[in-house]
């Protein structure tokens, strides 16, 4: 019927249906991981159905055109018989035109699909997670560490403490760095992966919550200065001559009159000049550019801060993870996608209970993904900090790993930096004095050695064995190693 009445009443029909299926289908048990987001997955489309429906009756509830008062009226006025008999006639010349005419209730796929999902369900599932992601168990931040790390001014960070310190922006990010247009767009895909992220490993949580209260923190605090990590931003922008074209900020007038007679400002000033004009033509022109940027920046960094707040279970996760990877060999980490293939359709009910280790003294986790035990966490000393200041104050836990970093690729990077050879005099030399000071004493007594490639570079065979460069290559060339 095209009425408007009866299309009022087919609509609440119809959430309704979807509301009992809905219910009827959150009922349903759930065993393995991926079952569990497959079912989220179905229960936010019922949701998505849902709220067409109740917008479509907020709609046909407005009546704009007035079309539902004159029925009405019409139901309800002198001629209300003619009127009911009229539309009972409409109705049995359809049924008779149609008389086998079958009609499948809304919520019939959602019936179908609780009964039984297809392995193509699955794999629609599958597809929409990268391999680092573990099918929505973790986050995959590699792109965006190496995005990170090559913005200019920042301090490197590996991945791991990436993971740890991306969300930050008070200590990891300078105030430089924030003016730029690189870390703006570094900002917008962080944020952009965090709301893909959500919505296909936790499509029923309520993003516009998070959005509303991050605008409402931007408002409050942003323009009296009180926004972490943008207190000074009033001062930073009336410091000296700033160039809108270019987006610097320079100290003197002569220095700001030189820079104006350059190329690649007279080149950005154009694109200025046409991205304002086009602003003009479209009745979007705004006469503080910078300072909305800046506003935009900073309720960028207040939304990522409380996404990953959300997240923190997952991110928790992420880094037990990748340190567990990164205690694997090439050879396991093979076996162990391959395992992962084999089980991909024969997990078992208590996943969810392997997937959540009870680990309250956060010990490191083995090669089998579960923390070693504490008798063994004891006696290796892994509790016992080794801070290097020649690594960057990296922090290395138990004796042996302290031992083996010296000869690692970070501790050598460090004694490169400081113009010094990595040799066997330096071994346990973590402060940057004490190397200076031992070097320049060996120098004067005559006994440092000149580096040389054949007896001082190390070598590593695949059982683990180490030798020199030269032994190493005639055992090669011999075909022993």
């Amino acid at each position: 019927m095209d009425n408007i009445l009866e299309q009022q009443r087919a609509a609440h029909e119809d959430a309704e249906r979807l509301e009992q299926a809905m219910v009827e289908y959150s009922m349903h048990d759930t065993k393995t991981h991926r079952e569990k987001l497959l079912k989220e997955h179905v229960m936010d489309r019922f949701l998505n159905r849902i709220a067409d429906k109740n917008q479509r009756l907020l709609d046909l509830y407005a009546d704009h055109e007035g079309l539902r008062q004159s029925e009405i009226e019409a139901l309800s006025g002198t001629s209300e018989f003619s009127e009911f008999y009229e539309r009972l006639r409409v109705i049995k010349d359809h049924h008779r035109k149609f008389p086998n005419e079958t009609v499948e209730p809304p919520e019939m796929e959602f019936i179908r699909m609780n009964q039984e999902h297809s392995e193509d369900d699955y794999e629609q599932l599958d597809k929409q997670f990268s391999g680092e992601e573990g099918f929505g168990r973790y986050l995959d931040l590699i792109g965006l560490h190496n995005l990170f790390v090559n913005l200019k001014g920042i301090k490197r960070l590996d991945y791991l403490q990436y993971i740890d310190e991306f969300d930050n922006f008070v200590e990891t990010y300078p105030k430089a760095v924030k003016y730029t247009v690189p870390y703006r767009e570094y900002l917008d895909q962080l944020r952009s992966y965090l709301e893909s992220f959500f919505r296909r490993a936790h499509p029923l949580f309520d993003l516009k919550t998070l959005q509303q209260k991050a605008q409402q923190e931007i408002d409050e605090k942003f323009d009296k200065g009180e926004m972490p990590g943008w207190e000074d931003v009033a001062d930073k922008e009336s410091q000296g001559i700033f160039c809108e074209a270019c987006q610097k900020n320079f100290p003197k007038q002569t220095v700001y009159d030189h820079h104006l007679k350059g190329k690649k400002h007279i080149k950005a000033q154009e694109r200025l000049q046409a991205s304002q004009n086009a602003a003009q033509t479209n009745g979007n022109a705004n006469g503080n550019g910078k300072s909305d940027k800046n506003k935009t920046t900073a309720y960028e960094e207040a939304l990522i801060s409380l996404y990953t707040e959300a997240l923190s279970d997952f991110r928790e996760e992420t880094k037990a993870n990748v340190e567990r990877k990164q205690a694997l060999t090439d050879k396991e980490r093979t076996l162990e996608q391959e395992q992962e293939e084999v089980d991909l359709g024969e997990q078992e009910s208590d996943e969810d209970d392997e997937d959540r280790i009870y680990n309250p003294l956060k010990l490191p986790l083995g090669w089998d993904g579960k923390p070693i035990p504490y008798w063994l966490y004891k006696l290796h000393g892994l509790g016992v900090e080794y801070p290097c200041e020649i690594c960057g104050n990296y922090v290395y836990m138990g004796r042996k790993a302290f031992d083996k970093h010296f000869q690692e690729w970070r501790h050598a990077h460090g004694m490169r930096c400081l113009g010094i050879p990595n040799s066997r005099h330096f071994h346990e030399i973590t402060k940057i004095d004490d190397a200076y000071t031992l070097y320049e004493k060996l120098k004067s007594e005559g006994q440092q050695e000149d580096f040389r490639a054949d007896t001082m570079e190390e070598y590593e065979d695949d059982e683990g064995n180490v030798f020199n460069k030269k032994t190493y290559e005639d055992l090669r060339r011999q075909g022993i190693i």
